[in-house]
């Protein structure tokens, strides 16, 4: 299942975890229709890549001030985090196979 990440969790489930794990976290809104099309393929790599990566969501809507602090200005931004860091950024909507290449590379 992926995780969604708040203002109460960022820290602990993003920065923290991703000093021994990469984190991929969707920022994204509710009323977003490329964003819509993103989720099921963020749940499937969630399912898939479990045992390698946090692969988790945050709201836009919701926690617009995470969104401010890195920068998003479009949506859907996919953001991979490594050693507390954002070390690649995508934006708009990705395909599986291109996700799983950009997060492997941090494994």
């Amino acid at each position: 299942m992926t995780t969604q990440f708040t203002g109460q969790n960022f820290k602990d489930e993003v920065i923290d975890k991703s000093k021994t794990t990469p984190v991929l976290v969707d920022f994204y809104a509710s009323w977003c229709g490329p964003c819509q099309m993103q989720a099921p393929i963020i749940e499937e790599l969630s399912e898939e890549l479990k045992e390698k990566a946090v692969i988790g969501k945050l709201s836009t809507e919701e926690y617009p001030e995470i969104a401010a602090n890195y920068g998003i200005m479009s949506i859907p931004t996919l953001l991979i985090f490594k050693d507390g860091a954002v070390v690649e950024e995508m934006i708009g909507l990705r395909d599986k196979e291109s996700l799983i290449q950009q997060i492997e590379k941090y494994v």
